[in-house]
């Protein structure tokens, strides 16, 4: 059997590689090589903290994650590689760039099922951005986006930045980010719309979708919305109590707040749609190479146990943050 090397979180802030066997090859399976894997920052920091609550841990469990929460765990969703080995009934897979929802891990074997093919116009550096994409894709989905819409994303991660580039490519749309850091203006601009501080945000807005992962980020996109406006919430607080502004105007304005989570399809949508579509979505339109201004920063995954509690820190400054192998 081959010996793979495995990322694992065995306390808070404690990670560590460790090694594993990995299985024979089954008659539908691959066994992928690593390129890439990118880092959640917002996600990977619960687990990182143990904050994943009790009654979250089988909703929140990653396709191919091993171990439990809280700890150790194996923990990720943003793999790229290539396909070097098939059983009989992959075989077509071989030599393929493919994008897996997996841990970060330098070899792994899964269902051939499990894997999508990358897209010749899409480079693996960037290819792991399509879960991060997916979740967005999803959100925009949620907030019921319309041609013309006053459009303000709250919060300027990763997430934040992929749901406004979405927004600012449906016609007629005026899209806006904000966030308390304006250090990543650059970045908004080359990704099609601008960011500016909570007091300088224009208000009066259709759709506020809300990625900060803060109350007081929810509150600020409460206060933008205009009458019977809507809130998308895209962020996710582990086991924090959150507070949240539900004063004021929230009642005589009639303001909406929808729940936006990836693991389900919207409703309207999934009579038609899968989520393996969706994520093939999420790659096709990274063919786009705006997108590599999300990318910053690149660790040889023999340091990943030494970098990762600084990338998934609470107020870091990385954004898409990737291991090479």
């Amino acid at each position: 059997m081959s010996v793979a090397h495995a990322l694992w979180t065995t306390g808070p802030g404690q990670v560590e590689l460790r090694e594993e066997l990995l299985p024979v090859i089954g008659t539908a399976d691959v066994e992928i090589r690593t390129e890439f894997s990118a880092v959640s920052r917002g996600t990977e920091a619960l687990v990182l903290a143990g904050a994943v609550p009790p009654s979250q841990h089988d909703t929140m469990r990653a396709p191919f994650q091993s171990g439990e929460f809280p700890f150790p765990v194996k923990y990720g969703y943003l793999s790229v590689g290539t396909v070097e080995q098939a059983g009989p009934r992959a075989q077509d897979l071989v030599g393929r760039r493919v994008f897996c929802l997996h841990p970060h891990q330098d070899r792994y074997v899964v269902p051939a099922s499990s894997v999508l093919p990358v897209p010749a116009a899409v480079p693996p550096g960037r290819a792991v951005l399509a879960g991060m994409l997916e979740t967005a894709v999803n959100g925009v989905w949620d907030a019921g986006l319309g041609i013309g819409d006053r459009v303000t994303v709250v919060g300027a991660g990763v997430l934040g930045l992929l749901v406004a580039t979405l927004a600012a490519r449906v016609p007629g749309t005026d899209v806006e980010a904000v966030d308390v850091r304006t250090d990543r203006a650059g970045t908004a601009e080359r990704l099609g719309f601008r960011l500016v501080a909570p007091d300088d945000a224009r208000r009066e807005r259709d759709v506020v979708l809300h990625t900060s992962g803060t109350g007081a980020g929810l509150t600020t996109g409460l206060q933008l919305l205009g009458d019977e406006g809507l809130l998308a919430e895209l962020s996710w607080y582990g086991d924090r109590n959150v507070e949240v502004g539900l004063g004021e105007g929230f009642h005589s304005r009639r303001l909406t707040i929808r729940a936006s989570q990836v693991g389900r399809v919207p409703p309207a949508r999934a009579p038609r749609w899968t989520t393996r579509r969706r994520l093939a979505l999420a790659l096709d339109l990274l063919s786009d190479e705006r997108f590599d201004a999300l990318l910053d920063g690149v660790t040889p995954f023999a340091r990943s146990a030494e970098v990762l509690p600084g990338i998934a820190a609470v107020g870091g400054d990385a954004l898409c943050h990737r291991f090479s192998y």
